[in-house]
Order: structure tokens, then C-alpha cells, then sequence
């Protein structure tokens, strides 16, 4: 598998999956649960974010301290299900701007669709993290990615509840430098480009339009 592939194996996320997979977990708890996720995963793509300092005083005394500038970071949801994640992560850096890629899958071509493009300035000097749940043949990440490049991004992360080794495969091929974190790596893809065993489609399960 591509070396740009992390699976964040932590037993909370697996657990948090399971609920995710189960077909009989109602939008709700769906969404919930999504939410929960979503810090783990931000939690392990952020790892390597480089910290200033401060000087504080503490109850006993004065120091200088590590600390995150707010706007170190960009949050990127691919529409509409990446809504999902990004509504997780923005608990854990609320200060973090938010950006918004409108694309779709044509079922006939599998190929992306854009729609919407709406992004904060400054990409070039922040991380900016995109979030879908399901990174299935990697063509609206692709794209995403591309379109993200050309407003000035420059280093970027792809964050996915569940991933599939073709996709995987096809982000690396077209974006070498992105990395890709993953609450799991599925079996693969059936004819229609969904991902198996998978969890379904993360937008209709995330606001109930089976």
C-alpha cells in the first residue's frame, strides 16, 4: 500500500467505526458519533504542527510555554459529507478558518463534478486539512486537492473515515506530497465505486436521505 497511507488504529476509532458501519445506527447517532471521530483523526494528522512560544505566569510562577498560532490551520470539508468530519474537528481548534469544496460523483463516469469553491486566504502559509469520509476511487479528493494547489496551498493532509486501497492508490499517483490518514483500509470497491464492507453513503447516513 502507498507509503503516503496512515491508519490511525487507535480502539477508540475502530470502536466509533463499528457503530458507523452498523446499518441500523439511526442519522443522529450517525452524526454523533462522526463527530467523536473526527478529533482522533485530526488528532494524528496534526502531530508534526510546529509550536511558538509564550510567556505566561502560572499560579507559581512566570515561563515561556508552547503554544499553536489559531490560524496555523485551514479545515477543508468536500461537500456535503465531509461537513460531518469537519463539524468534529473544528471541538478540537475552533479558531481554525473553514474552507468548502462542492463536488459530486457522476455514477455513470465515476469521475468528479464541481460545483462550489469557497476557501480561506492564506492557504500557502497554513496546513490545510481536507476531510471526506470516504476516499473510494480518489477522483472528488483528486480534484479537490488540485483546486486547493492552485489557490496557493501548499502543504496539505487528506483526512477519511474509511479509505480504499484504489483510491489510495490514485491520490498518491496524482498527489505524491499528500498525505492521507485513514480510520481504515477497506477490502476495495464494488461496480458502482462504493467502498466494501465500507459504511454506506456518509451523506445520506449523516442527514437521513436514504
Amino acid at each position: 500500500m502507498a507509503k503516503t497511507l496512515t491508519v490511525v488504529d487507535h480502539p477508540l476509532v475502530r470502536h466509533k467505526l463499528t457503530i458507523l458501519r452498523d446499518r441500523t445506527t439511526p442519522p443522529p447517532l450517525f452524526r454523533q458519533v462522526m463527530r467523536e471521530i473526527a478529533p482522533l483523526l485530526l488528532y494524528e494528522a496534526t502531530r508534526d504542527l510546529e509550536l511558538g512560544e509564550t510567556d505566561i505566569e502560572t499560579p507559581l510562577e512566570s515561563g515561556r510555554f508552547p503554544t499553536l498560532d489559531s490560524g496555523s490551520v485551514a479545515l477543508i470539508s468536500i461537500l456535503r459529507a465531509g461537513n460531518g468530519l469537519v463539524d468534529g474537528m473544528l471541538d478540537l481548534m475552533p479558531s481554525a478558518p473553514v474552507g468548502h469544496v462542492g463536488a459530486y460523483r457522476d455514477h455513470q463516469t465515476l469521475e468528479a463534478v464541481r460545483y462550489y469553491f469557497r476557501v480561506p486566504d492564506r492557504l500557502g502559509e497554513r496546513l490545510v486539512v481536507v476531510a471526506d469520509p470516504m476516499l473510494a476511487t480518489g477522483n472528488t479528493a483528486s480534484m479537490a486537492l488540485s483546486l486547493l494547489k492552485r489557490a496557493g496551498a501548499k502543504r496539505l493532509k487528506f483526512v477519511a473515515l474509511v479509505a480504499a486501497p484504489e483510491g489510495v492508490a490514485a491520490l498518491a499517483k496524482a498527489h505524491p506530497d499528500v498525505p492521507i490518514f485513514a480510520g481504515a483500509l477497506d477490502r476495495g470497491l464494488d461496480e458502482k465505486g462504493y467502498i466494501l464492507p465500507g459504511l454506506g453513503d456518509a451523506g445520506d447516513r449523516l442527514y437521513g436521505t436514504l
